[in-house]
């Protein structure tokens, strides 16, 4: 089980919801080349779909989308699941920063801190997907120690699977 609350002591960390879906479409407007590389858009519909969906055999107790906070602005979210693919993995679905914050070591400090907290609890790896063609996505996950372990064909795209020990 993870404790979202102790994720990063940067930010205040909290599970997002429902209600929440149209301050995630601000935050992910702000991110067009995501979308370009993913061949989709960002939409209400998409994120509230996101803020539910899991992998085969995970259930809902195991998903937790969480938004970090700054003086009440949302800074970044992520979708994390525990256990996924294998009990002692976590898995990053998504993870965006606020455009606004983005280039100022900040997403590098929040995934330092969630991986820390990841092999405190017991985590061995962290896994999570990349658009194989952005580059920008690429060079953030190898400078924060993720490499490809292999590909996966999405829907008009490939995929990077990418782990990090921990």
């Amino acid at each position: 089980m993870i404790n979202v609350s102790m994720l990063t002591s940067r930010f205040t960390v909290r599970t997002m919801d429902d209600s929440d879906a149209e301050l995630i479409l601000r935050l992910c407007e702000g991110n067009p080349l995501y979308y370009q590389y993913c061949k989709s858009e960002a939409s209400k519909e998409r994120i509230l779909n996101d803020l539910h969906i899991t992998p085969p055999g995970i259930g809902s107790s195991d998903k937790y989308y969480v938004g970090f906070f700054r003086n009440g602005e949302l800074i970044a979210v992520m979708d994390l699941i525990d256990g996924y693919p294998e009990p002692d993995f976590a898995y990053i679905g998504f993870f965006m920063m606020n455009a606004a914050f983005q280039g100022k070591q900040i997403g590098s400090g929040i995934i330092s801190d969630v991986c820390a907290y990841l092999k405190q609890i017991g985590k061995r790896t962290v896994r999570l997907g990349i658009a194989e063609d952005n580059p920008q996505a690429n060079r953030f996950w190898k400078k924060n120690g993720f490499a490809a372990v292999g590909k996966a064909r999405m829907d008009g795209w490939t995929a990077l699977i990418a782990e990090k020990a921990l």
